[in-house]
């Protein structure tokens, strides 16, 4: 029988996002919050022969998604066998999606996180999390926080992560989008419209999420990247609109966008916004979620 291994790997949501001014290599210095959330995609990997590395995916999106070298999933794949110096190593990828696609919640970021975990399982390479990190963060500024999960700051690029202590269970309703945004699109517009900020983390919102006070984690929330997918999506300020006229106790563009993440008192509270989301025209679906959750995790 081949070997098989299966991970679940995490949405994100950004419970703050302050982006500051750019490096030399043109990347925005940010501070942000993480957090992972129940929403993911099932990554499971199969052993191939060597040099052999293939992608295929099922689920949200599934037809928008490049199966080539252009893709996380793939890219981190050989990454780690390059690292490794392995070149006798191959993976067949299948990725069931349900984290929506260019939706703001680190979809593909995930993935490559996934993977990361799943080929080192399959493999066999006996590599720590520690040790994945600097690969993770190679691949893009949201993957090594997929690899950890929880709450965390991130500063930098997003990639130096300190986890954030946190009390209790926050329940999400999502907004998704006919269509889709660029993450570089967004930033461009922020260039364009928005001066760089300071990044420093808003203090009432690390000491409600220590506290576990949902109210005012809701009343924290921030994005400085908000007004620049408005401006591209002007249709988001209203359904932002609806989720806070139904209670929502905190509204947030999450990161990029176009997903809004809306902040439910409760469960039952986060199922009475969702169905009310899903009657406007301008939301393409709902999804409920909660969070905190782990990183990506290998599934027995």
């Amino acid at each position: 029988m081949t070997k098989t291994v299966r991970v679940r790997v995490p949405a994100k949501v950004n419970l703050a996002l302050k982006v500051g001014g750019t490096d030399p290599d043109g990347f925005h210095e940010l501070g942000t919050v993480f957090q992972a959330v129940s929403l993911g995609d099932e990554v499971t990997a199969e052993a191939a022969p060597a040099g052999s590395f293939r992608l295929s995916f099922q689920g949200e999106g599934a037809g928008f998604l490049p199966v080539d070298d252009t893709n996380l999933a793939i890219r981190a794949a050989k990454l780690l066998a390059a690292h490794y110096q392995r070149p006798d190593l191959g993976v067949t990828l299948a990725i069931r999606k349900r984290i929506p696609v260019a939706g703001g919640m680190a979809g593909g970021s995930a993935d490559a996180a996934a993977v990361l975990v799943a080929c080192n399982a399959l493999w066999e390479l006996g590599a720590t999390r520690d040790d994945l990190h600097p690969l993770a963060a190679q691949l893009g500024s949201d993957v090594p926080f997929m690899l950890l999960g929880g709450t965390a700051v991130g500063t930098g690029r997003g990639i130096d992560l300190n986890p954030v202590m946190t009390s209790g269970t926050y329940h999400w309703t999502f907004a998704l989008s006919h269509t889709g945004l660029s993450t570089p699109a967004v930033f461009r517009e922020f260039d364009r419209i928005s001066k760089p900020r300071p990044t420093t983390i808003p203090p009432d919102l690390l000491t409600a999420l220590r506290t576990g006070d949902n109210a005012a984690v809701g009343a924290a929330l921030t994005n400085d990247l908000e007004e620049a997918a408005i401006s591209l999506q002007p249709g988001l300020e209203h359904t932002l609109r609806l989720g806070l006229q139904g209670g929502a106790l905190g509204a947030i563009v999450s990161g990029s966008g176009p997903t809004c993440a809306f902040l439910a008192g409760s469960d039952a509270h986060s199922l009475e916004l969702s169905e009310s989301l899903a009657l406007f025209s301008g939301v393409r679906a709902v999804r409920r979620a909660y969070g905190p959750v782990t990183g990506a995790q290998v599934l027995p």
